[in-house]
């Protein structure tokens, strides 16, 4: 083949595409596509990588802020004296009821649990409506939280309320105040249900068991 064949120019055909929004041919004067080219095409599904967490324990580390509550009331010696005559008649064996210094005794809340109690002591049409938190053993960490509606104040109970939200009682015994000073009360609402919940507690070893009730004590 000569040199000459080589350079002679080729005609060839270019099918591009029309302009968009227009109907008219591109400027180039050429034919468009058919309709039945033939193209194919291929979606990618690419996989993000994510996270997840326990819900009790993501409401625990997610809770708003507390307000530091205020003590109402608190228990007196000579009902602590009196309790623990009525445990001895019993022969019980719990121990002996130390009042923690009122310094001491401290609890925080965060607004929605105030407003949580305020709502239940509007539906029991009862001001004096309260939720009562204790402590007992037992569980799969050592101490279990227990709590429990409460319709009036024992004589040795701690007693408190939010500091602007009111009515929102919270009581605690003598004896479970040692093991929840410094705690912080709140109300979380999931798919699951909704609670209160202790979600800081300065005598709890850890972040306990995942339920959120079960806790380790601090030595």
């Amino acid at each position: 083949m000569s040199p000459a064949h080589l350079l002679r120019p080729v005609s060839r055909s270019f099918h591009l595409p029309t302009c968009l929004g227009s109907r008219t041919p591109h400027p180039f004067n050429v034919r468009p596509p058919a309709a039945s080219s033939s193209r194919r095409y291929v979606r990618f599904r690419v996989a993000r990588p994510f996270s997840t967490s326990h819900p009790v324990r993501a409401a625990l580390a997610t809770h708003p802020p507390a307000q530091p509550t205020v003590l109402l009331a608190y228990p007196v010696p000579a009902a602590l004296h009196h309790e623990a005559v009525v445990e001895e008649e019993y022969e019980s064996d719990e121990p002996d009821v130390e009042p923690i210094p009122l310094e001491e005794a401290k609890i925080e809340m965060t607004d929605r649990a105030a407003e949580q109690l305020r709502a239940i002591a509007k539906r029991e049409n009862n001001p004096d409506a309260a939720l009562r938190i204790s402590v007992e053993s037992g569980g799969c960490h050592g101490y279990q939280y227990k709590m429990a509606l409460a319709t009036s104040r024992a004589p040795d109970d701690y007693h408190f309320t939010h500091p602007t939200l009111k009515p929102s009682n919270i009581l605690v015994d003598a004896v479970s105040m040692s093991l929840l000073k410094g705690s912080t009360i709140d109300f979380a609402t999931e798919l699951i249900g909704s609670s209160f919940r202790i979600v800081e507690n300065p005598q709890a070893k850890g972040s306990g068991c995942g339920c959120g009730v079960s806790w380790e004590l601090k030595l």
